[in-house]
């Protein structure tokens, strides 16, 4: 049996953000004897270890702000001239994904893919205003177009959207499952009460994520609702904020920062809520995932309406109106709807991680073969 096909994923670092955690979830399902993942990336990440145990490799070059725009130009050129056997590019790097394929074509590598997993850039206006620069090389760098819904095609693409690839943000649909019994095994690991609302978050700690306005609407809920309690589940630069203004609105002994965490799935069973404030998004991961719990899940109206998988779960309300926010939380509370599995509706949606990896697989190995052809004839002739 021959080598596997091996396809570089291009990435800041390999940390537990949505397109990180789809990029894994795919690559534990996959076939690794016909398919392997390596990964281009400029910082140290929590999923390395895992990646060189399942046969990856982690290549490292010092991202743009390191070395500035010539810098890293030339750190991803030598990276290329270096290790020129990938047919396959995969890059996630939203904007900056002009710069990665831009200088993957000039080391003719056949298949250059952009995907996109955001609708809008982070960072000050300077910081957007390059990023805007540099990814109108996307369309002419990238020979293939993914995006994990019709906005985040839009956003990236713009006049060349609809030929984009739709890619769903698949997870493992069966590990989400509601279980009583491992929420109220949860909730006593986590010193919640039984008969404490749990309202929960999964997010980095950026600016997208508004942590600030999740806070005062805790602040004003716990106010109603005393026994209350507030699961922030990540880290992220913004954490030294988050932590100070929790002292602000005197949370501290309301609210959890459980950093880090692996178990997702089990965190989400001791939820009651999530709340998902979001000022921009792609397709968050995290959504599908609570809604795979059977989470009821509040939301900001600027997230795409393709998250929603079943309609009673997902309710979509302005930041600007934090009054409104407050009350559905209450509705939940008196609700007390019984939690059901949505399985069906993830798998019929196109959500379950086998269907997403069947058809990623099919398309590397195509393009692999059609691109391992083309190359064989481009060398032989210029020989």
């Amino acid at each position: 049996m021959g080598s596997p096909l091996r396809i570089l994923h291009v990435v800041v670092n390999m940390n537990r953000g949505g397109a990180e955690t789809l990029i894994m979830n795919l690559y534990r399902n996959i076939d690794r004897a016909k398919v392997q993942f390596d990964f281009l990336t400029c910082k140290e990440g929590v999923f390395d270890a895992e990646i060189r145990k399942l046969g990856g490799r982690v290549h490292r070059i010092p991202y743009v702000t390191e070395v500035g725009h010539r810098g890293y130009i030339k750190e991803l050129y030598q990276f290329f001239k270096k290790n020129p056997g990938y047919l396959i590019v995969h890059s996630h790097m939203d904007k900056m994904s002009g710069l990665v394929l831009r200088e993957a074509k000039r080391a003719r590598i056949p298949i250059r893919i952009a995907h996109s997993h955001n609708t809008r850039s982070e960072g000050s206006f300077v910081s957007r205003a390059y990023k805007w620069y540099v990814g109108e090389g996307i369309n002419t760098a990238a020979t293939h177009s993914f995006a994990c819904s019709s906005e985040a095609a839009e956003w990236l693409f713009k006049n060349k959207y609809s030929k984009a690839y739709m890619l769903r943000n698949g997870i493992e649909t069966d590990k989400f499952q509601f279980s009583a019994e491992l929420r109220s095994d949860t909730r006593k690991e986590l010193g919640l009460s039984s008969k404490s609302l749990v309202i929960g978050h999964v997010g980095r700690f950026n600016h997208q994520k508004n942590h600030a306005f999740l806070l005062e609407i805790f602040a004003d809920f716990i106010k109603i609702h005393p026994d209350a309690r507030l699961v922030l589940v990540g880290d992220g630069v913004l954490r030294p904020k988050i932590e100070a203004k929790i002292k602000e609105l005197r949370l501290e002994k309301k609210v959890r920062l459980l950093g880090i965490r692996e178990d997702i799935h089990r965190l989400l069973q001791a939820f009651d809520v999530f709340v998902f404030p979001s000022f921009h998004e792609g397709l968050p991961v995290t959504l599908v995932e609570a809604q795979a719990s059977g989470l009821p899940c509040i939301i900001s109206d600027t997230i795409t309406k393709e998250v929603q998988m079943e309609e009673n779960l997902v309710e979509y309300l302005p930041l600007a109106n934090k009054e409104v926010w407050i009350t559905k939380i209450q509705d939940v509370n008196e609700k007390n709807t019984p939690r059901n599995s949505l399985k069906d509706a993830l798998n019929k949606k196109g959500y379950d991680i086998r269907k997403t990896v069947r058809e990623l697989q099919h398309m590397y190995l195509t393009l692999g073969e059609e691109s391992s052809e083309n190359f064989n004839r481009f060398y032989s002739n210029i020989q």
